[in-house]
């Protein structure tokens, strides 16, 4: 379950830019939308994003999947010829001369532990990297690893192990993710490697990639084609059921509709709406992140979606049996209302004219108790809307 992520000087965050899923004791609004694990703090289920046309929302997915990337493939290709991942996966603040090392830092609860982890690096090396982790019962927190550019050291439940391999490290590669593919007897790395690696990113271009469905939906329709068909309902798709072939070189999917007549006409699942192929990706999607209790970041969800469809899918997060979490951007604001959402749940990015961009939340701001959360940002109260200005668009001669 995350509970903070950290960007600093990547992509057009040039600053620490943190965003925090920690819920705000004050507020006693929609007490079903937080996770309780039985401590002090209470964790939100679903986080909201707004801001203008590149102001760097979609930028915020970006730096996630950019830390998972480089935690998945530091250690693969360190002589195999390639570029390494530190390399590829480095993307500073693009308008300054000089380019600073990127930082990103992680917070996550597992079972009984939280973790922080997090790792400072350019093109060329690993400049700093840590894991500490906290007994959420005895509030006790322990180092598993300090690294510099020169050294690692290890803290007490590590070090018996990994301080025989520490000279084998390379410089480009992330400990974590070397410590990860060792035998070793302590579960640690692996178990939070794991916890991480299980982030779900969905990006705005999720209708362009057929693969997904052709990967994952004979499964469904296979083991879960019920649960399916009663989503399809329950979203006015109009389908009452799906089915595929495979047995030819390609699969072919094909819905059924019920006609004036009474009967089932077949329909090539391709040919469905843009909406309804989106609303199918995101159920693969969704019933992925709910049923393993993970983290998912959907770029742009509103985007072929109704807003009543959109309201349906962040409703599934509501389950109290699950500690699934989603973060999604957004230019849709009719669900920015506090019959809906807690101040804590709405954040806004908005970038400056140099191209720095700035992440907030509601909560930063005083907020009526009356007040419409909606009407007051387009009416530019919490920034993170487009300035316009005038122009004229004349007949040419």
């Amino acid at each position: 379950m995350l509970i903070q992520f950290m960007v600093k000087n990547a992509f057009s965050f040039r600053e620490e830019t943190v965003f925090d899923m920690t819920a705000i004791n004050a507020y006693k609004e929609h007490p079903e939308n937080l996770i309780d694990i039985g401590t002090k703090e209470k964790y939100i289920r679903v986080a909201a994003i707004y801001g203008a046309n590149a102001s760097g929302k979609t930028n915020l997915c970006a730096a996630m999947l950019c830390f998972l990337r480089i935690i998945a493939e530091s250690f693969n290709n360190v002589s195999d010829g390639n570029s390494t991942a530190i390399e590829e996966y480095y993307a500073p603040f693009s308008f300054e001369s000089h380019k600073d090392s990127s930082e990103f830092e992680i917070v996550e609860s597992l079972g009984d532990f939280e973790y922080k982890y997090g790792f400072e690096y350019n093109a060329k090396c690993i400049m700093a990297e840590w894991l500490y982790r906290k007994n959420l019962k005895t509030n006790r927190t322990v180092t598993i690893f300090e690294r510099t550019t020169d050294k690692i050291e290890f803290g007490a439940a590590a070090r018996k192990e990994c301080e025989v391999y520490k000279e084998q490290l390379p410089a480009e590669t992330l400990a974590l993710s070397f410590f990860n593919k060792l035998k070793l007897q302590t579960d640690i790395f692996r178990n939070f490697y794991d916890s991480v690696m299980a982030t779900l990113i969905v990006p705005a271009s999720i209708r362009e990639d057929a693969s997904i469905l052709e990967r994952h939906l004979p499964a469904l329709v296979d083991h879960d084609k019920p649960k399916l068909v009663e989503f399809l309902t329950a979203i006015d798709t109009g389908i009452k059921d799906i089915d595929y072939d495979d047995s030819e070189n390609e699969i072919k999917f094909v819905t059924f509709h019920k006609g004036k007549d009474g009967r089932e006409y077949p329909l090539n699942l391709y040919n469905e709406s843009e909406g309804t192929l989106k609303s199918i990706l995101l159920y693969i999607y969704v019933r992925k992140a709910i049923q393993g209790n993970r983290l998912i970041l959907i770029d742009e969800l509103n985007i072929k979606l109704h807003p009543l469809l959109l309201k349906f899918i962040i409703d599934l997060f509501y389950d109290n049996d699950s500690t699934a979490q989603l973060i999604y951007t957004t230019h849709d604001t009719t669900l920015m209302d506090k019959k809906f959402f807690r101040r804590d749940q709405i954040w806004f990015v908005q970038k400056d004219e140099f191209g720095y961009s700035e992440l907030f939340a509601l909560s930063d701001f005083k907020v009526r108790s009356d007040a419409s959360f909606e009407k007051d940002y387009l009416a530019g109260v919490y920034g993170g809307i487009p300035y316009l200005k005038e122009f004229e668009m004349e007949e040419g001669e």
